[in-house]
């Protein structure tokens, strides 16, 4: 099963930066359109930047994606949550990320470049990208928690 091609924003920080330029490709070679927001090197950066112009960016398109690398997954992961629209999650496991689409319509996917290696990340992004909402009582939860 291979996901219908999309456009995916990614960004990562200094500790994500090998895995996202993996990813890059092989999202690219699945046909996405992939949105590099940076960061081009693996010299230290503060990882905020680069989660909220993804958040930003997912949260004003709806028809976007997002990924975020960073050594855990969860900084940018706090970050990006902090975007009302963005419902990040950290998905370092093929479980998580297939349930953070089925029950929480997850839009951004966040992974530890320390923690997965590339082939682990690939099978994640993939069951990510291919896992629909499930909807019904899920939607009545993410209403829930999305009032505020």
């Amino acid at each position: 099963m291979t996901a219908t091609a999309q456009k995916i924003l990614i960004g990562s920080d200094h500790g994500g930066y090998i895995l996202k330029e993996s990813l890059k490709k092989f999202l690219s070679a699945r046909g996405h359109e992939v949105i590099d927001v940076g960061t081009d090197s693996e010299s230290s950066v503060d990882y905020p930047g680069y989660a909220m112009e993804v958040a930003k960016r997912v949260a004003a398109d709806w028809t976007l994606m997002g990924i975020l690398i960073c050594g855990t997954g969860q900084g940018m992961c706090m970050v990006a949550n902090r975007v009302p629209g963005v419902r990040a999650a950290v998905c370092n496991d093929l479980f998580t990320a297939r349930m953070a689409r089925a029950h929480n319509n997850a839009n951004v996917l966040t992974m530890g470049g320390r923690v997965v290696g590339p082939g682990l990340a690939e099978e994640i992004v993939s069951v990510f990208l291919n896992t629909p909402f499930e909807g019904g009582r899920h939607q009545r939860r993410i209403d829930l928690f999305e009032q505020g």
